[in-house]
């Protein structure tokens, strides 16, 4: 089959093109002649959104610090600016969110280090970068519809934060990952706090929300999305949702990131210095479907590969998600439960069911 741009650092995703084209009857004459079509034809996005605008710098500003009563009024204007977007969107943007633009172009740069090593490089294991956690590709894939065309280093904060993960001789890698995932960290259990307390009408029990969430739980989630001959009619990451509290997004100026909204895909602008930030399947079982956990995808780019980095707001394992309310219209599960049974799914069907799984 053929090998790739000829980069030793890329991941063989044409090799899985063409495999997946020839099992949906391309024929070998169709991988040998100009990209083909894909096996169904992907709508093109209606119209390109700016997603809620929330400045949070009333809440990331107070970091350490007691709360005066003539800050209550801004501080709670400002989490029903959260709460609303998140019942309509399920997505937001943030600014002043307390993550400094020089870290997080720093971040940029690192990745684009990281993700140039050679592709034996990044799948080195045991004992490979960044605790084992490269990944490329979707590998359950039976369809050109379930091919990702990207590779990503899917981080444990526990792993980030111990001496033992292996970061090669990218030593700034270690320290500017360390610092983004301490400051993504920061800013995602402040915003989850802050629904928390919007669904309860008090704060939560607890130092923070959801009390089972720390460095020992939490994911990050460094992305490269390569340039694709077959763009758009190839995901960059085939529709989803996330299976976490909460996502917290960092993209570049690329664009590619689209979700829908009500029945139809809309493009969503990059907004330079802005966070993303969307509600996952856990917060919207946890609210009762309050909180809308939304079905998002990435699109590739015939030209210009894209970069992003994500925080996984996830709990432990074992740690039972709860309902803010009694009666929940979803079955008792903790997390290993809904992970489990994700993963069961995806490998029989090829694709995530999710929450309607757990529906009482």
């Amino acid at each position: 089959m053929p090998a790739i741009a000829g980069n030793a650092a890329e991941p063989p995703l044409l090799d899985s093109y063409y495999a997946l084209l020839h099992r949906c009857g391309g024929g070998e004459d169709a991988c040998a002649t100009v990209p083909p079509a894909p096996c169904e034809v992907l709508p093109p996005p209606v119209s390109e959104c700016e997603l809620p605008m929330i400045d949070v710098g009333c809440l990331t500003a107070s970091w350490g610090a007691g709360e005066e009563e003539d800050e209550a009024a801004e501080r709670a204007a400002c989490a029903a600016e959260i709460a609303r977007a998140a019942e309509e969107w399920g997505f937001f943007q943030v600014r002043n969110h307390g993550v400094r633009p020089e870290l997080l172009e720093a971040m940029r740069r690192e990745q684009a280090r990281l993700f140039r090593l050679p592709f034996e490089a990044k799948t080195a294991a045991p004992g490979g970068l960044l605790n084992d956690s490269y990944r490329w590709g979707t590998p359950t894939a039976t369809s050109l519809q379930q091919l990702s065309w990207s590779e990503a280093f899917h981080v444990p904060l526990a792993g980030v934060s111990g001496d033992a993960c292996n970061f090669g001789d990218l030593t700034d890698l270690r320290d500017v990952t360390r610092e983004v995932a301490g400051a993504m960290s920061k800013l995602a259990s402040t915003l989850a706090t802050v629904l928390a307390e919007a669904v309860l009408g008090h704060a939560p029990a607890g130092e923070s929300f959801p009390e089972s969430c720390d460095e020992t739980t939490c994911f990050l989630r460094l992305n490269r999305y390569p340039p694709c001959p077959f763009s758009p009619d190839t995901f960059g990451l085939v529709p989803h949702t996330d299976s976490d509290f909460l996502t917290v997004l960092c993209q570049d100026h690329v664009g590619g990131l689209q979700l829908m909204k009500g029945d139809a895909w809309v493009a969503v602008k990059p907004i330079p210095g802005a966070l993303i930030v969307n509600i996952g399947d856990l917060f919207q079982a946890w609210s009762n479907n309050r909180y809308k956990s939304v079905e998002h995808k990435v699109t590739t780019n015939a030209a210009t590969e894209r970069y992003s980095v994500a925080y996984f707001l996830c709990p432990s394992y074992d740690s039972p998600i709860g309902t803010c309310k009694e009666p929940s219209p979803y079955m008792p599960f903790t997390f290993g439960d809904y992970r489990r049974k994700v993963q069961e799914d995806v490998k029989r069907t090829g694709k995530k069911v999710g929450l309607p799984s757990f529906l009482v």
